[in-house]
């Protein structure tokens, strides 16, 4: 099975070119793969950089660098990597798309599993891979679709409500077997061909987040089934190339894309009364957890200024019009926590 790789970095170089250095023996113990990294116009000396390190690493045969001309997002951003790959494969394509972010460095076989197991396993359309921490510590990254339940119990987060739930909770608890899922982190996705032919693209009209969850949802209404392959392991070195997820630090507050995204998953996927009902239920769900983190004198669990910015992010304010994402105002000078 022949596999298409897209990285598209964003003011992360070093880390694309990492993740690049980590994907050599998985090109090697897979001939006829690619890779195409899409530089989102970053327009910090990222293609300068990266190109060298294709360079003079070795790896032309087999990875392809490409820019962008303008920044619009994770999703557009992959999608012109995925066209530039067809092409470069030419005759009927790669058989299969792997997503994969540049913070991200591959474990010593993880590409391949996840092509055995699509080869082995013709029903299902997407595998996605263990994500972890450098140490090897598991993250999440299968997950339930989002609602009404699941963003209750996720902003509430209280343990007796929690256990209640458990059958809806946004991300199940972490397993070491195979097994199916509703969607899976786009940090490693990896797509069948017939998938792209079947649904298309990915939505280019969300800029960043929730994407692959759209993509998940619309594979599964076409009867494609997704699964999570724990043998598969990458290293994610999470909000790396963001700085939005990022952990063990104070979190930013939200981006108004993170918004556009959330919102446009919810109306386009569910039509304008389900999102309200969804609305409600996360205000609700939110307010009872900062009650909750101030009786018991817990710092917040959410970022600042969460509740405000769902109100005024919510379809009640700003209407039923699927929003189409957009970049934030262009930085003055080129920080590593900028997005794309």
């Amino acid at each position: 099975m022949n596999t298409l790789v897209v990285i598209v970095n964003y003011r992360v170089p070093h880390l694309t070119i990492d993740a690049l250095a980590s994907l050599e023996p998985e090109m090697d113990a897979l001939p006829g793969s690619r890779v195409v990294v899409v530089d989102n116009a970053s327009g910090d000396g990222s293609d300068l950089k990266i190109q060298a390190a294709i360079d003079e690493g070795g790896w032309g045969e087999w990875a392809h660098f490409i820019p962008a001309p303008d920044n619009r997002g994770f999703a557009a951003g992959n999608n012109v990597g995925i066209r530039h790959g067809m092409e470069w494969f030419g005759g009927d394509g790669p058989d299969s798309v792997l997503l994969l972010n540049p913070d991200t460095v591959v474990r010593p076989g993880g590409v391949r599993v996840l092509v055995e197991f699509l080869e082995s396993h013709p029903e299902v359309g997407i595998a996605g891979s263990r994500l972890e921490d450098p140490d090897g510590t598991p993250q999440a990254s299968q997950f339930r679709f989002p609602g009404a339940i699941n963003q209750f119990e996720g902003y509430f987060a209280f343990g007796p409500l929690t256990r209640l739930l458990e059958r809806y909770t946004s991300a199940p608890p972490i397993r070491d077997e195979a097994h199916e899922i509703e969607w899976v982190s786009g940090a490693s996705m990896l797509v069948r061909r017939e998938v792209i032919d079947d649904i298309g693209l990915l939505d280019d009209d969300y800029f960043l987040y929730f994407e692959e969850t759209d993509f998940c949802l619309r594979a599964q209404r076409a009867g494609w089934r997704i699964w999570y392959v724990p043998d598969s392991h990458v290293v994610h070195l999470v909000g790396q190339s963001s700085g939005v997820t990022v952990r063990h630090q104070d979190r930013p507050r939200r981006p108004v894309y993170w918004f556009d995204s959330r919102l446009r998953y919810y109306l386009k996927n569910y039509g304008a009364l389900k999102t309200m009902w969804i609305d409600v239920v996360s205000w609700v769900g939110l307010l009872l957890g900062k009650v909750r983190c101030v009786v018991l004198r817990r710092p917040p669990l959410e970022p600042p200024h969460f509740l405000r910015d769902m109100i005024a992010n919510s379809v009640f304010v700003r209407g039923t019009k699927v929003p189409v994402g957009k970049p934030p105002a262009p930085a003055k000078k080129p920080t590593p926590t900028a997005v794309g």
